[in-house]
C-alpha cells in the first residue's frame, strides 16, 4: 500500500504555488485547509504564513504528499479552496438569542467520513438546527464531495469552525446552553433530557466517540438504546435521532 493514498480533488478546489496562494489570500478566498513543503524556508514561504488568515487550518507535509495532489509545480504550497463561508460561533449565538429563539446547535468532533458529514447536514436544515460546528483541525473537508453529499444543505447551513472544541463547549456553556454529548456509556437515555432548552448536541467519530477532554467539558451525557448485537448506530442516523427528539420535544412545549 502506497504511503500517501490520496483522491485527488479537482483543480478548481485548489490553487498552488506561493505567489497564487498569496494573491488568494489577499484577494479574500477562505481556505479549508493548507498544505505547506515540511522543510519549506524561503522568504516567500514565511511571508506566507504571515499572512494566511486566522483559524486555517495549516497542515506541514512532507513533499512527497503535495506530489500527490498535483503533477505540476506547487512550489510546496498548495490550498484548497472552501465553497462556503464560515461563520463565527459568537455571532450565531447572539443572533439567535437576540432573535428570540431557544437555540439549537450540533457540534461534530472528529468526523471525517464525507457521506456521513453530509447526512448530517441535509438533516441538521430539516431539523431546525442554528448552526453546525466542526474542529479547524481533524474534521471532514468541505468541498464539492461534501456539498453534494448533503444535497446542497451545506450551502444554506451555517457553519463554524473552531481551533479547540473543548473552548467552543465552554463558551457555549458560560452562554447558557447545556452541552448534551452522545455517547453510548451515558446513564441517561437522550428522550429523558430536557431539550426544550438552548441545546448544543455533541456527536462524536464512529472510531473514537469524542474525545475525553470535550467529553468532560460537556454538561451532560445521553444515549440512544441499542437493543440488538451491534454495538451503536451509525452517526449520522444517531443525530438525526438527536435532532427529531428536539423537534418532538419543542413541538409538544
Amino acid at each position: 500500500m502506497e504511503k500517501y493514498k490520496i483522491k485527488r480533488p479537482k483543480e478548481s478546489e485548489m490553487i498552488f504555488g506561493t505567489r497564487a496562494v498569496l494573491e488568494a489570500i489577499e484577494a479574500g478566498k477562505v481556505f479549508d485547509k493548507i498544505l505547506l513543503r515540511r522543510d519549506m524556508s524561503s522568504a516567500i514561504g514565511k511571508e506566507l504564513l504571515e499572512k494566511i488568515p486566522h483559524g486555517t487550518w495549516i497542515q506541514k507535509v512532507p513533499v512527497e504528499r503535495l506530489n500527490k495532489y498535483t503533477d505540476k509545480n506547487h512550489q510546496g504550497v498548495i490550498a484548497f479552496i472552501s465553497p462556503i463561508e464560515f461563520c463565527s460561533l459568537e455571532t450565531i449565538v447572539m443572533n439567535a438569542f437576540e432573535a428570540g429563539k431557544t437555540p439549537l446547535l450540533l457540534l461534530l468532533d472528529g468526523i471525517t467520513d464525507v457521506r456521513n458529514f453530509g447526512a448530517i447536514a441535509r438533516t441538521c436544515v430539516c431539523t431546525g438546527v442554528d448552526a453546525l460546528i466542526i474542529s479547524t483541525r481533524g474534521s471532514v473537508a468541505i468541498n464539492g464531495d461534501a456539498i453534494k453529499a448533503s444535497a446542497g444543505a451545506l450551502l444554506s447551513l451555517p457553519i463554524c469552525k473552531t481551533e479547540k472544541i473543548a473552548n467552543a463547549i465552554e463558551y457555549l456553556k458560560a452562554s447558557g446552553f447545556q452541552v448534551l454529548a452522545s455517547t453510548e456509556h451515558a446513564q441517561k437515555t437522550y428522550t429523558q433530557a430536557d431539550m426544550t432548552l438552548p441545546t448544543t448536541i455533541v456527536m462524536g467519530s464512529e472510531g473514537f466517540g469524542i474525545y475525553h477532554e470535550n467529553l468532560e467539558a460537556c454538561t451532560d451525557a445521553i444515549k440512544i438504546p441499542i437493543l440488538g448485537s451491534i454495538e451503536s448506530l451509525n452517526v449520522s442516523v444517531a443525530a438525526g435521532v438527536m435532532l427529531y427528539e428536539v423537534v418532538r420535544q419543542r413541538k409538544l412545549q
